[in-house]
């Protein structure tokens, strides 16, 4: 833990507060993938509430850490965290460091390739499998992309035996909070560095969302998104949660990002609308996953559920 908590602090450093610091700011930890989507939202949340935002983006289950490392040294941590997957935050929930969890937005896992490659999603495996194609993901554990990616590579072994170990050795982490990874210079996107200016990748796999805004950066405009077929296609549901002794103006942030202001920004992103399926293994918390869509369209109603919930228990 210590070593991806270093690693987090490197990259906070890097990454920087987005929005002015002023006195009384909600702090939101988020994922990387969310930076330009929910920096939107947080001006947007200014802009009608007069309440700053003071954002930090990166991997997030090194954000995860890092958050329980600021818990364990000062008794708070941020108001509030919106991970790329759910089971980060659900682990604060279960340690009684955050209120339960809802998706609030979801997202899917893509091939990005660079340009004159000419993959379908009918040959993809097969090139993924090529022993000169270089394919670059994030890093498990510490980033839920890179977790997904290892989802991927085993849902490849129900069709090409062997597949998923072949792929796991290959893939290279270039980014997610792996400290031996390459440094990407400042103010470059990861893919289009990564893809199409020092071409140590030739297929990255990464969210669609990413894909999007590589192709909308300078550089990036040739690079190719390619849907997973079937057989490997991965979902990413995002979670988010309210962080224990919150300040109170981080639940009206987390009800902004869940109006439909906040949903009609992250959509303009890629996003899609959160999943209303519960995950089994969520117990209580995920059915406020559930919930909390509903209170997308209507605040009593999850009041009214919050209440029966609590008197269940």
């Amino acid at each position: 833990m210590k070593k991806h908590f270093f690693a987090f602090s490197l990259i906070a450093c890097a990454v920087g507060v987005t929005l002015p610091t002023q006195a009384f700011a909600v702090k939101l930890y988020g994922a990387g993938s969310l930076r330009d989507s929910l920096t939107e939202v947080a001006e947007s949340f200014n802009e009608k509430y007069g309440i700053a935002v003071e954002t930090r983006f990166g991997p997030s289950g090194l954000t995860r850490e890092f958050i329980e490392q600021e818990f364990s040294e000062t008794g708070k941590s941020a108001d509030v965290f919106a991970s790329a997957d759910i089971d980060n935050p659900q682990t604060l929930f279960e340690e009684g460091l955050s209120e339960p969890v809802v998706n609030f937005t979801s997202n899917r896992m893509t091939a990005v390739l660079r340009s004159g490659l000419g993959v379908t999603s009918d040959n993809l495996l097969d090139f993924l499998l090529k022993p000169e194609i270089k394919l670059g993901t994030s890093t498990p554990v510490a980033d839920p992309s890179g977790n997904y990616a290892w989802e991927i590579f085993d849902k490849s072994d129900r069709v090409t035996p062997g597949s998923s170990q072949i792929l796991k050795n290959k893939a290279l982490q270039l980014v997610g909070g792996n400290p031996n990874a390459p440094i990407v210079p400042n103010g470059k996107n990861n893919l289009v560095y990564f893809l199409e200016e020092t071409k140590q990748a030739d297929i990255f796999l990464a969210y669609y969302t990413s894909g999007k805004t590589a192709q909308a950066t300078e550089g990036g405009e040739n690079l190719q998104i390619v849907e997973l077929p079937g057989y490997l296609a991965t979902k990413a549901n995002y979670g988010l949660t309210t962080l224990k002794n919150a300040d109170p103006d981080g639940e009206k942030l987390v009800e902004y990002i869940l109006s439909q202001k906040g949903q009609e920004i992250l959509a303009k992103y890629g996003f899609s609308a959160p999943s209303t399926s519960v995950p089994e293994h969520q117990g209580a918390g995920g059915i406020l996953l559930a919930v909390g869509v509903a209170f997308i369209l209507n605040k009593k109603l999850i009041k009214k559920q919050l209440i029966k919930i609590a008197q269940d228990r």
